[in-house]
This record gives C-alpha cells, sequence and structure tokens, in this order.
C-alpha cells in the first residue's frame, strides 16, 4: 500500500507534516486520524490503525499537531483549540485534493480534538473516539503539579513520557473555557466510542460521559486489557477491525470492483511489504484486503497471519466447504464443521507410512468436529469426503511452482 507524504499549512501558517495511507485501489472511503498529546503521526497506534483500514480500502490522512514531529512551529504556543483549527485544515487540504473525511478518528486528546472539530466538517458522518476524555482539561491531570508554577510564570517546561515541553498559560486557559459536552451533545453524527476498562491514563468514566451525553446513533466498544496507547498490535488492529466493520452502516463507499474478468478466471493474489514493520505485508484478493505478519517471537509484530497460517486456513476452509456441499446435495443433516490445524516439522524416520526416511518432514494435524443428528455411516462418509477437497489434493500431489523476475 502507498503511502503519500505531503505538508499543508496549519492554523499558524506553519507547514504540517502528514501522511496519507491509500489502499492499492480507489479508496472506498477517507478518514482522518487525530494523535495524542504530546505524541504524533507516526506512534504505533496511529501508524497500525491507519495501515489496517487502508488494507480494507479506507484511506487514512494522519499529521504531527504544530510544534510536533516533523511539523513546523512551537509546541509551547500550540492550544487544545490550535489543535481543533489545525483538523479543520487538513480536512480542507484534503477535500482540495482528493475527497473529504467521511469517518473521523481520535486518540486521546486527538479524541476530545476530533469531536469539538466534527461540528465544522460537514462532510463526516462518523466519528470514533479511543480513549478520549470527556473534558480537554484532564490533560493537565499529566503535569498537575507544576500548574501553579505556569499559572504564576506564564510558562513551565514539564516532563511528559520523557520528553520536555513547554506549557504555556495560555493552554491551561483554553482547555479550561472549552466545553466538549455541547460538542458531543450536538454532533448530530453516528459516535463509536471505544475505551479500555483498565486504561490508567484516561479512566473509562471519562467513556461512560461522552456516550451518556451523546444522541443516538452511538455504539461502545470495551478494549479489554488494552493499555492508553493501545501498545499491543492485536489492540490496534482489532480496533481498525471493528471501526471499519462499523463505519461500512453509515458511509457512502462504492462497492468495490472485482478484478476478475469472469468468474472462470483465477484471481491473482498480489503480495506486497508495506514496510511499516519488518514482516508486515499487504494481501489483495480481488476486493478483499488482509494483512500477513510474523508472530513477534519470530521477529515480527504479529499484525496479522503468518505465511503457514494462511496455508493451514486454505486447507481448513476448503475441507469444511467441500463437506458442506457434499451433506447438502445428499440431504445430511449436518449442522457445522470445525476444523483446527496446526503445522508442525517432524523427523521422516518417525513417519511409518512415509516414503521419505531421512531428514525432516511438514505435518500438518487436522481434526475435524461435525456437529448434527448423524448417524455412524454419515459421519464416516463426511470423514472420507474431507480427503477430497481441492485443496488437499493439491498438498498432497506434485505442485510445480513457476518462479519468474518482473520489471
Amino acid at each position: 500500500m502507498p503511502t503519500e507524504r505531503f505538508q499543508f499549512t496549519g492554523e499558524g501558517g506553519h507547514q504540517l507534516a502528514a501522511a496519507l495511507e491509500l489502499p492499492d485501489g480507489e479508496p472506498v472511503a477517507y478518514a482522518l486520524f487525530a494523535h495524542c498529546f504530546t505524541c504524533g503521526k507516526d506512534t504505533l497506534a496511529a501508524r497500525r490503525i491507519s495501515v489496517a483500514l487502508a488494507a480494507r480500502g479506507i484511506a487514512v490522512l494522519r499529521f504531527d499537531f504544530t510544534g510536533l514531529g516533523s511539523s513546523e512551529g512551537d509546541f509551547a504556543n500550540s492550544t487544545f483549540s490550535s489543535n481543533v483549527a489545525d483538523l479543520v485544515h487538513a480536512v480542507d487540504h484534503l477535500r482540495a485534493t482528493r475527497k473529504a473525511p467521511s469517518i473521523l478518528i481520535g486518540h486521546s486528546l486527538g479524541g476530545a480534538a476530533i469531536l469539538a472539530a466534527a461540528g465544522k466538517i460537514p462532510e463526516a458522518k462518523a466519528v470514533a473516539t479511543i480513549a478520549a476524555p470527556s473534558d480537554p482539561a484532564h490533560v493537565t491531570g499529566l503535569f498537575k503539579e507544576h500548574i501553579d508554577d505556569i499559572r504564576a510564570q506564564g510558562e513551565v517546561e514539564v516532563s511528559l513520557a520523557g520528553r520536555p515541553f513547554r506549557i504555556k498559560r495560555e493552554f491551561l486557559d483554553d482547555v479550561a473555557e472549552h466545553e466538549l459536552m455541547k460538542d458531543i451533545t450536538g454532533l448530530h453524527k453516528a459516535l463509536l466510542v471505544m475505551q479500555s476498562p483498565v486504561d490508567d491514563t484516561v479512566g473509562i468514566d471519562n467513556a461512560t460521559k461522552i456516550f451518556v451525553s451523546a444522541k443516538h446513533p452511538k455504539s461502545f466498544v470495551s478494549l479489554d486489557h488494552a493499555d492508553h496507547l493501545l501498545t499491543k498490535p492485536a489492540d490496534a488492529l482489532y480496533a481498525a477491525d471493528v471501526i471499519a466493520a462499523w463505519a461500512s452502516r453509515y458511509i457512502d463507499a462504492a462497492k468495490p470492483v472485482q478484478t476478475s474478468s469472469s468468474s472462470e478466471e483465477p484471481r491473482r493474489v498480489v503480495v506486497q511489504e508495506t514496510r511499516k514493520s519488518k514482516f508486515n505485508q499487504i494481501i489483495t484478493v480481488g476486493p478483499h484486503h488482509l494483512v500477513a505478519d510474523e508472530p513477534v517471537a519470530a521477529g515480527g509484530e504479529d499484525t496479522g497471519p503468518g505465511p503457514y497460517d494462511f496455508l493451514l486456513a486454505g486447507l481448513g476452509a476448503c475441507t469444511s466447504m467441500t463437506m458442506r456441499l457434499y451433506a447438502d446435495r445428499k440431504s445430511l443433516p449436518l449442522d457445522r464443521v470445525t476444523v483446527t490445524l496446526k503445522h508442525s516439522k517432524i523427523y521422516a524416520k518417525d513417519c511409518a507410512e512415509c516414503d521419505t526416511r531421512d531428514g525432516m518432514l511438514d505435518q500438518i494435524e487436522r481434526d475435524i468436529a461435525i456437529d448434527g443428528a448423524l448417524d455412524g455411516e454419515q459421519r464416516k462418509k463426511l470423514m472420507e469426503i474431507a480427503d477430497k477437497c481441492p485443496v488437499h489434493r493439491t498438498l498432497t500431489s506434485e505442485i510445480r511452482i513457476v518462479t519468474k523476475a518482473v520489471d
């Protein structure tokens, strides 16, 4: 998936650094992502969620607020209101160059900023917040021991997440004056509130206040066991999956175009590195977008299934489908098939029925659970049919792989 990097002019006239994650094909929708306080567009959560949404066909714009990351300006001169204005400027740029976002996403204080900016973005139909405070002033709790000094001196350097930042009195005044509840009650857009019950930075009571204050349509999803910054890849990917599925009800997304010219022609599978991590790949199969990776133990970030996971999934799906086709054709009372698979390496000498006697062999263990009021003979026949699935036959036959280099 391509990443388009550029700059646009923010509220203070500074050039703000932006990244637009694009799907391989025409986007079904555009989204704007607002990062957390003192974070940046390339934090793990922002990057992982944006890439995952792009894999699902949604283009995502994220950028560094004034004075952060690669953006110009002095962070000390920024306020919550200037961040909201920067979000509106980002939408203006996207509207002028591509298309205004129909989805708005905000993480932590970025979630509060998104809620405040949503009313100024008429094209937006769906708003999603992740670990957002119900009051922008909540962020001052991160440096509460310095508040009196900031008010007395006008400006004080504080340490946030191990980095120095200068906070001015104007910032305190700005967050104190902003009435976010008014923005939430007057939102008039679909709202998704996502929050972890164990978040020790922004408590779940904030999500409750946002959710209760908002009018329908609204949804709440608990990010169980996730930390505030969604540092675990699985948490960020889960958030992206939920946002994509939820937003599809509200956005005017065009139906993805089938790339195959006919149903008889095999669909091409395209696998491409994203370069977002060591092993992360985007897989395109016709209108479908998947993510592949390796587990953390193998040097990856576990942002998606591994190559052998996909191999086992293909065999398992084919097995279940083949059994279903047979059961329906024979009018068997088959309720459900569950196929559980595992891949491993074994010593050839330990396999009595194998022709190979030396070295190591690949072994796939396939356990099949058959639910339904079937007799013993029917179950036996279905197990025989399992070995006749096309993928099973492919894996147990001679395979010819033709590889060539292309420009």
